[in-house]
Protein backbone atom coordinates (compact mmCIF):
# COMPACT_ATOMS: atom_id res chain seq x y z
CA UNK A 1 0.00 0.00 0.00
CA UNK A 2 0.85 3.52 -0.71
CA UNK A 3 2.02 6.06 2.53
CA UNK A 4 -0.61 7.97 2.16
CA UNK A 5 -3.02 5.48 2.61
CA UNK A 6 -1.43 3.47 5.36
CA UNK A 7 -1.37 6.77 7.52
CA UNK A 8 -5.23 6.96 7.06
CA UNK A 9 -6.84 5.62 10.43
CA UNK A 10 -8.79 2.39 10.61
CA UNK A 11 -12.14 3.50 10.83
CA UNK A 12 -11.38 5.45 7.37
CA UNK A 13 -11.62 2.15 5.51
CA UNK A 14 -14.94 1.31 7.02
CA UNK A 15 -16.93 4.64 5.93
CA UNK A 16 -20.38 3.14 4.65
CA UNK A 17 -21.26 4.83 1.54
CA UNK A 18 -24.61 6.89 2.01
CA UNK A 19 -25.47 8.99 -1.13
CA UNK A 20 -27.38 11.20 0.88
CA UNK A 21 -24.68 12.27 3.26
CA UNK A 22 -22.95 14.83 0.62
CA UNK A 23 -21.62 18.25 1.39
CA UNK A 24 -24.03 20.73 2.03
CA UNK A 25 -27.06 18.43 3.29
CA UNK A 26 -28.91 18.40 6.11
CA UNK A 27 -27.73 15.16 7.74
CA UNK A 28 -24.06 16.43 7.57
CA UNK A 29 -24.81 18.88 9.62
CA UNK A 30 -26.82 17.67 11.93
CA UNK A 31 -24.19 14.61 12.41
CA UNK A 32 -20.53 15.62 11.23
CA UNK A 33 -18.00 13.38 10.12
CA UNK A 34 -17.97 10.00 8.22
CA UNK A 35 -19.07 7.42 10.78
CA UNK A 36 -23.05 7.60 9.33
CA UNK A 37 -21.32 7.52 6.20
CA UNK A 38 -20.75 9.44 3.64
CA UNK A 39 -21.02 9.67 -0.33
CA UNK A 40 -17.87 10.33 -2.29
CA UNK A 41 -17.35 14.16 -1.89
CA UNK A 42 -17.53 13.90 1.65
CA UNK A 43 -15.75 10.84 1.87
CA UNK A 44 -12.58 12.29 -0.29
CA UNK A 45 -12.80 15.77 1.59
CA UNK A 46 -12.49 13.63 5.23
CA UNK A 47 -9.59 12.00 3.59
CA UNK A 48 -8.09 15.17 2.82
CA UNK A 49 -9.06 16.93 6.25
CA UNK A 50 -7.37 14.60 8.33
CA UNK A 51 -3.78 15.27 6.12
CA UNK A 52 -4.90 19.46 7.23
CA UNK A 53 -6.37 20.41 4.21
CA UNK A 54 -9.68 21.91 3.77
CA UNK A 55 -11.39 22.32 1.10
CA UNK A 56 -14.76 24.16 0.91
CA UNK A 57 -18.10 21.67 0.68
CA UNK A 58 -18.57 21.77 -3.10
CA UNK A 59 -20.28 19.55 -5.35
CA UNK A 60 -18.47 17.95 -8.09
CA UNK A 61 -19.06 20.66 -10.96
CA UNK A 62 -19.20 23.55 -7.95
CA UNK A 63 -15.52 22.31 -7.22
CA UNK A 64 -14.35 21.42 -11.17
CA UNK A 65 -15.26 25.14 -11.50
CA UNK A 66 -13.51 26.59 -8.20
CA UNK A 67 -10.65 28.81 -8.74
CA UNK A 68 -10.54 30.25 -5.10
CA UNK A 69 -9.79 27.03 -3.03
CA UNK A 70 -8.64 24.69 -5.61
CA UNK A 71 -6.73 24.74 -8.80
CA UNK A 72 -6.55 21.91 -11.89
CA UNK A 73 -3.24 20.25 -12.23
CA UNK A 74 -2.05 18.39 -15.00
CA UNK A 75 -0.45 15.88 -13.40
CA UNK A 76 -1.88 14.47 -10.23
CA UNK A 77 0.33 14.51 -6.55
CA UNK A 78 -0.77 12.50 -3.63
CA UNK A 79 -4.12 14.25 -1.85
CA UNK A 80 -5.15 15.85 -5.18
CA UNK A 81 -9.12 14.82 -5.99
CA UNK A 82 -9.15 13.23 -9.45
CA UNK A 83 -13.31 13.94 -11.16
CA UNK A 84 -14.95 10.72 -12.78
CA UNK A 85 -18.23 10.46 -15.02
CA UNK A 86 -19.42 8.92 -18.34
CA UNK A 87 -19.08 11.96 -20.06
CA UNK A 88 -17.14 15.19 -19.92
CA UNK A 89 -19.51 16.47 -17.71
CA UNK A 90 -18.63 17.76 -13.91
CA UNK A 91 -22.46 17.73 -12.98
CA UNK A 92 -22.50 14.68 -10.49
CA UNK A 93 -18.59 13.38 -10.97
CA UNK A 94 -17.14 10.69 -8.97
CA UNK A 95 -14.48 12.23 -6.79
CA UNK A 96 -11.67 10.19 -5.26
CA UNK A 97 -8.09 10.88 -3.91
CA UNK A 98 -4.93 10.24 -5.75
CA UNK A 99 -2.76 8.52 -3.43
CA UNK A 100 0.28 8.05 -5.98
CA UNK A 101 1.37 5.23 -8.06
CA UNK A 102 -1.86 4.60 -10.09
CA UNK A 103 -4.00 4.06 -6.76
CA UNK A 104 -7.33 6.47 -6.38
CA UNK A 105 -9.00 6.16 -2.88
CA UNK A 106 -12.54 6.50 -3.35
CA UNK A 107 -16.08 5.78 -1.87
CA UNK A 108 -18.96 4.47 -4.46
CA UNK A 109 -22.39 2.59 -3.94
CA UNK A 110 -21.25 -0.56 -6.09
CA UNK A 111 -18.44 -1.03 -3.37
CA UNK A 112 -20.64 0.24 -0.49
CA UNK A 113 -16.85 0.85 1.54
CA UNK A 114 -13.64 3.11 0.67
CA UNK A 115 -11.75 1.12 -2.09
CA UNK A 116 -8.30 2.01 -4.06
CA UNK A 117 -8.90 1.55 -8.03
CA UNK A 118 -6.41 2.19 -10.55
CA UNK A 119 -6.96 4.67 -13.42
CA UNK A 120 -7.72 1.78 -15.78
CA UNK A 121 -10.33 0.32 -13.34
CA UNK A 122 -12.53 3.79 -13.36
CA UNK A 123 -11.97 3.44 -17.04
CA UNK A 124 -13.40 0.27 -17.57
CA UNK A 125 -16.86 1.06 -15.86
CA UNK A 126 -19.42 3.40 -17.96
CA UNK A 127 -20.28 5.34 -15.10
CA UNK A 128 -16.26 6.54 -14.23
CA UNK A 129 -14.50 6.17 -17.89
CA UNK A 130 -13.84 9.51 -18.68
CA UNK A 131 -11.39 11.38 -16.45
CA UNK A 132 -12.40 14.66 -16.15
CA UNK A 133 -8.94 15.72 -14.26
CA UNK A 134 -7.36 16.64 -10.92
CA UNK A 135 -7.76 19.34 -8.70
CA UNK A 136 -5.40 20.43 -6.11
CA UNK A 137 -6.55 22.59 -3.18
CA UNK A 138 -4.76 25.61 -2.13
CA UNK A 139 -6.40 27.42 0.37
Amino acid sequence: MEPLLDRLPADFWTVPYAGARHPGAAAVTERPGLAAGANCQLFAYGVLGHFGLVPPPLRSSELWDDTEATVRVPVPEPLDLLLFNGSADAYGAHVGVWAGDDAVLHLCAEVGRPAVWSLADFAGRTRYRVLLGAKRVTG
